[in-house]
């Protein structure tokens, strides 16, 4: 290898590019750690500029890597892979941003569908506020975890498919992500006195 193409930026070495995108597309783990080097910091610096809670910017970026995997055969214009990746981890950030909040809100319907019906008036009371209180804490967690909450724990079950779909998760996701959401919220049930020890 001469000096010169040891300087070449990766924008300049479309064949090298095409090279690695035709092998990383045969599965060959060389040519996608190279890829990762290359382009990694761009991906990265994409989704920072968001500002997303930290689970969804790393989802992002990770949904940008899956969506070359499964795209890398199509990728027509090699040299411009940096912009593609740039692109679509835009969007993702974008779409992950788009789902802040597309269950109905459901705290509003929660304490009459808890309530007891055989119970006194202050136990009601009391359950409703508790209900009240969890889902103001709830609504306190990230997007996509507050939003995945919701639509596991409603009256109406749904399949794990559709709550990826409103979730805006990869159904795979939903497990990671509700165990960091429950994580979440029983700090947070603790610290207003609602643990299990309260």
């Amino acid at each position: 290898m001469t000096a010169a193409t040891r300087n070449r930026t990766p924008a300049e070495t479309s064949d090298s590019i095409a090279d690695l995108l035709a092998r990383a597309n045969n599965g060959d783990p060389v040519a996608w750690g190279e890829i990762l080097r290359r382009y990694g910091t761009l991906v990265s610096a994409t989704v920072r500029s968001f500002r997303l809670q930290d689970a969804d910017a790393r989802d992002a970026v990770q949904t940008t890597w899956l969506r070359l995997a499964e795209n890398a055969h199509q990728v027509q214009d090699p040299e411009r892979l940096g912009g593609w990746l740039a692109t679509t981890a835009r969007r993702e950030c974008l779409r992950i941003l788009r789902q802040t909040n597309p269950v109905p809100n459901i705290s509003h319907t929660a304490p009459d569908t808890v309530a007891d019906r055989s119970i006194g008036p202050e136990q009601r009371a009391i359950d409703a506020d508790t209900t009240q209180t969890l889902w103001n804490i709830v609504a306190e967690l990230p997007p996509r975890q507050r939003t995945l909450l919701q639509a596991l724990f409603t009256d109406h079950p749904r399949s794990y498919a559709e709550v990826a779909r409103t979730a805006g998760i990869p159904p795979g996701g939903i497990g990671p992500t509700r165990t960091r959401a429950l994580r979440q919220l029983r700090s947070r049930l603790n610290n207003h006195g609602l643990g299990p020890d309260a």
